[in-house]
């Protein structure tokens, strides 16, 4: 069947579907390549100690291709692609886990904001390395992801490794539905307080509300605002763009740079709400290790401007553009197509956005080591390499 044209996601942008008959224009290398793989194929089918399905064999070849180009490109179908559907909408019922798997283990990139894995104590960098007591390790994602969903209520036995422990333990964490609410919001001391938790649909739309409402409860005069992205692990490239807009009236939001430069894109600000809606108000944007991708994108397109000040700590480093890309009604390819960029050009990819005023979480006595040994871009297994700083070398 033809290829769905693709759709904006992490990032998004758009690139032109692939060819179907794309097989056909192979040259005489990549040629010995597909022969190699067949022969393989049959030497299986005709030697291997027990039958093996077709379809097991295909969907492995599959994910190896796209896990030897980077972390963040794989193929979904069936209950997969599902969950990121309804993960994408919001809603939904599990633990609120930012995860992914590095070294054959589930590795957590963040724990959601109010989740109840949050509320057990689950830390970004933790591992889970049992379920229930079931040992996964170089298994599928999919499956163990499977596993930590279910009904609002029931209980799971997570067994972690934190770095810099010596033992393993065990967090049983009840599971929740997941409303993540994306956008959250408080008055303190004339002072608007709004909280991002993720880039959802109608981010922009909510933060803008927000504004309108703490102006409305602080009588009409505000002191200034704080935009709290930290532990936000991104979303749609969309809603970032309209964030960052909100508070910007003019210039360059983000670029995207593919392979081509027919598909590079430029987003600017538009005005939307006709210029800055907070109407030059002093803004501070916190940000740490669990700020990623879209987060990345509005702290980075603030901070170029001037429009905020940065603080807390350096950010994931997750600088690429995924773009998911339909096959059939079920199943889909989620792809980097692309690397994005500041309004200054730089590349967040493996380096993230430095604060202009760095701080440790001051409330978390544990805070500056697991900062220094938090996860980020630059630790995951084929991350892409900042293209930028090799250039500077």
């Amino acid at each position: 069947p033809p290829c769905a044209p693709p759709r904006p996601l992490f990032g998004g942008g758009a690139v032109r579907p692939p060819n179907p008959a794309g097989l056909a224009a192979v040259d005489g290398r990549s040629g010995e390549q597909f022969g190699k793989l067949m022969a393989i194929y049959r030497l299986i089918k005709d030697n291997y100690v027990e039958e093996v399905d077709d379809t097991k064999m295909f969907r492995g070849a599959i994910d190896g291709m796209l896990a030897s180009l980077d972390p963040h490109s794989t193929y979904l179908d069936g209950s997969s692609l599902q969950r990121l559907e309804t993960l994408i909408d919001g809603n939904y019922s599990g633990l609120g886990l930012s995860v992914i798997m590095e070294d054959g283990a589930v590795k957590i990139i963040s724990p959601f904001k109010g989740s109840p894995a949050e509320k057990a104590g689950l830390k970004a960098g933790d591992y889970i390395t049992h379920l229930d007591g079931v040992l996964y390790y170089e298994r599928d994602l999919d499956e163990a992801v499977a596993k930590m969903r279910g009904p609002a209520g029931t209980s799971i036995r997570l067994t972690i490794f934190r770095p810099g422990r010596t033992d393993s333990f065990d967090v049983t964490v009840t599971r929740g539905v997941i409303e993540l609410e994306p956008v959250t919001w408080e008055l303190r001391d004339k002072v608007g307080v709004i909280s991002v938790n993720e880039f959802s649909r109608d981010v922009g739309r909510d933060v803008a509300e927000a504004v309108s409402v703490l102006r409305r409860d602080a009588g009409g005069t505000l002191a200034g605002l704080v935009l709290d992205l930290r532990s936000n692990p991104g979303g749609s490239l969309d809603e970032a763009v309209v964030l960052s807009d909100l508070f910007l009236e003019k210039g360059d939001i983000v670029s995207q740079r593919g392979r081509h430069a027919r598909e590079n894109q430029f987003y600017r600000a538009e005005s939307v709400y006709r210029g800055d809606i907070a109407k030059g108000l002093p803004i501070v944007v916190l940000i740490d290790a669990g700020s990623a991708s879209a987060s990345e994108i509005v702290a980075g397109a603030l901070q170029d401007h001037k429009r905020a000040v940065i603080m807390g700590e350096r950010s994931f480093g997750k600088g690429s553009v995924q773009s998911l890309i339909g096959l059939d009604r079920s199943s889909a390819v989620k792809l980097t197509t692309a690397r994005y960029y500041t309004p200054a050009g730089h590349s967040v990819q493996e380096g993230g956005i430095k604060p202009d005023i760095r701080v440790p979480q001051l409330s978390d006595p544990d805070a500056r080591k697991r900062a220094e040994r938090a996860i980020r871009e630059s630790d995951l297994r084929g991350h892409l390499i900042n293209e930028i700083a090799l250039d500077d070398a």
